[in-house]
């Protein structure tokens, strides 16, 4: 799609394998957090074939070195916003890898859980 942000991205490429490239994020919510984006449009991950699907989350393995090298986080989050319920915002797949750091948040428990603030507390 010609207007897609995300089908020709005009930022640093992280690394790229057959079916998708990594990137940092435009509005970060941490230092280092990337990007991988399938190069074929398509909305949300569920929408990926098998092969696309594998190549994406093989360069989310690929690029957590990198990220870990270059912005020594204490953990990762990953993860992927599918549907206007969920809090996607940019309608082409794409899965989010953000580096998280020791006391970015007073309590980190939960992590992704933490989507629905009250919910999050087990």
């Amino acid at each position: 799609m010609a207007d897609c942000l995300f089908c020709r991205p005009q930022r640093e490429i992280i690394a790229r394998n057959e079916a998708a490239i990594a990137v940092y994020d435009s509005f970060p919510v941490s230092p280092g957090h990337a990007l991988v984006l399938p190069q074929r449009h398509v909305v949300t991950i569920w929408d990926l074939e098998d092969a696309e699907y594998d190549a994406c989350f093989r360069l989310v393995r690929t690029i957590q070195p990198i990220l870990a090298a270059r912005f020594s986080p204490h953990g990762f989050n990953v993860g992927a916003n599918c549907g206007e319920a969920a809090g996607q915002s940019v309608w082409h797949a794409h899965i989010h890898v953000i580096p998280r750091y020791q006391g970015d948040t007073p309590n980190p428990r939960g992590g992704v859980r933490h989507v629905i603030p009250l919910k999050a507390k087990y």
